[in-house]
This record gives C-alpha cells, sequence and structure tokens, in this order.
C-alpha cells in the first residue's frame, strides 16, 4: 500500500493551497482517508477524514469553515483545500487510510485517532508565513 501526499508549499497568511492524496495497492472505495498534520516540535493531530462513501466529512475544530475535504472516486483521489490558511497551520500534511464504519463514532469525544488508520504515506510540507 502507497499513499502519497502532494500539494504544498510556501504560502502567505490568508492563501490558499489544495493537498492531494493518490494511493495505490488498496481497495480505494473501501477506506476512510484522514488527513493529519504535525509541526515542528508538536504532536500530530488529525484534522480531516472523509469517509469511504465521501457522505460523511470530519474537521478537527481549528481548521472548521477553513479546510474542505473531498475525494474523487474516479480518480481515486482524496483533496484538502485550504484557504484562509494562518502561520499555525505551517507543519507537515500526511495522508492516510483507515477501514471507518462510522465517523461519528470513531471520532466523538476523541477526535481523529491515527490509531484508527493502518496505512500511512509520505508528508508535504505547508509553510504560512505572516
Amino acid at each position: 500500500v502507497q499513499l502519497q501526499a502532494s500539494g504544498g508549499g510556501v504560502v502567505q497568511a490568508g492563501g490558499s493551497l489544495r493537498l492531494s492524496c493518490a494511493a495505490s495497492g488498496l481497495t480505494w472505495d473501501d477506506y476512510a482517508i484522514g488527513w493529519f498534520r504535525q509541526a515542528s516540535g508538536k504532536q500530530r493531530e488529525g484534522i480531516a477524514c472523509i469517509t469511504k462513501s465521501g457522505r460523511d466529512t470530519y474537521y478537527e475544530h481549528s481548521v472548521t469553515g477553513r479546510f474542505t475535504i473531498s475525494r474523487d472516486h474516479a480518480k481515486k483521489m482524496v483533496y484538502l483545500q485550504m484557504n484562509s490558511l494562518k502561520p499555525a497551520d505551517t507543519a507537515v500534511y500526511h495522508c492516510a487510510a483507515g477501514l471507518i464504519d462510522n465517523l461519528h463514532i470513531a471520532t466523538v469525544g476523541r477526535g481523529l485517532s491515527a490509531n484508527d488508520f493502518s496505512s500511512w504515506g509520505q508528508g508535504t510540507l505547508v509553510t504560512v508565513s505572516s
């Protein structure tokens, strides 16, 4: 299984980026896809997830209203549209695949957990300058 995140770069505060996640070696339609990020010196945090159907999504509160996750079943891609970027969004962003049936049950009270994801790819660096 291979996951590859791309689309990172340097952007000014207030700007936008779109990250892409491509996967191979797995049955794409069976997996929820999550986005995690890890800033230098900080713990990894789960920020967004989309179910295998694409009907349900989850956002961590700090990105709600600014980030949008979507998936294209035909292209087997997941995207993270990031708008109104802030310096605090600077991090390495990873996508991951997990067998999550119910996103609400998986995240209620605890947020998005890396333990629910079995496959990870290399990340892409997002740098937001002030």
